[in-house]
């Protein structure tokens, strides 16, 4: 039982897999910093004054009814430059190193592949009994 689960974290991609979890995690903070310290600041300069920023005031007069739309344009830079980093950061180098390095696996025969070929070795091993049973009859003969 601990065997399997022992195969299942050594394989490639689970440690592969929590890798970039880490480095995305962390690459997150600072991205998160960046919109909240330059992008936040200037989407609020959009919005009206007297106001939360960059959005819609549904009610006047009653702040909880303000559709705050800066945060939604903020989480959206944040995922863009997030899967930007990892893709060009992780995904392409990995991707130019296993084209460069990796090794190809070749690809097995089918069912129908393997048949002809049992059928050709078959084939073939008549002939050669054939051959040497009119062999056999020859040497026979010349006794």
């Amino acid at each position: 039982m601990l065997k399997g689960f022992k195969d299942f974290l050594m394989r490639g991609n689970v440690i592969d897999l929590a890798v970039a979890v880490v480095m995305g995690t962390a690459f997150t903070a600072v991205v998160t910093a960046v919109t909240k310290g330059i992008i936040n600041p200037l989407l609020a300069v959009l919005g009206k004054t007297n106001e939360l920023g960059l959005g819609i005031q549904l009610v006047a007069g009653k702040p909880a009814t303000f559709i705050a739309i800066g945060p939604i344009i903020t989480a959206l830079l944040d995922f863009v430059m997030v899967a930007g980093v990892l893709y060009f950061v992780l995904m392409m180098p990995m991707k130019t190193l296993k084209n460069r390095f990796g090794t190809t696996k070749v690809a097995e025969p089918t069912q129908t592949e393997l048949l002809i070929e049992i059928r050709d070795l078959l084939a073939k091993q008549n002939r050669d009994a054939d051959e040497e049973a009119v062999m056999l009859d020859k040497v026979g003969a010349n006794r």
